[in-house]
């Protein structure tokens, strides 16, 4: 099952995401659709280009009005790091973790 879920993710826009209720699915849904933040897709595409690592976890957050994909990947050394990366700009806000660099390609 963790398997599918993470294949799901990887492969579907940020609508696809779990949320917290229907209302919250088709609001990041439209917000995808008009242009306004980038699918989780193309934010896990970026991520898997400058590093090296697993999908282990993936929540959608809003902050002060703004959509903050929170994604753990679990590096080659079994070190687990959170990204937290801008849904509007794809750039990423914060990184925590131990070994980071070893994850760095």
């Amino acid at each position: 099952m963790l398997l599918l879920t993470l294949f799901a993710l990887s492969t579907a826009p940020l609508a696809q995401v779990a949320c917290a209720d229907e209302d919250d699915w088709r609001r990041l849904h439209r917000e995808v659709e008009a242009g306004r933040i980038k699918p989780l897709s193309e934010i896990l595409e970026n991520l898997a280009r400058d590093w090296r690592g697993d999908v282990i976890d993936v929540d959608i957050e809003r902050d002060d009005g703004d959509i903050i994909y929170e994604i753990e990947l679990l590096g080659p050394e079994g070190q687990v790091v959170e990204f937290e990366i801008d849904a509007r700009t794809g750039d990423i806000l914060e990184i925590e973790g131990r070994n980071i660099r070893g994850m760095q390609r």
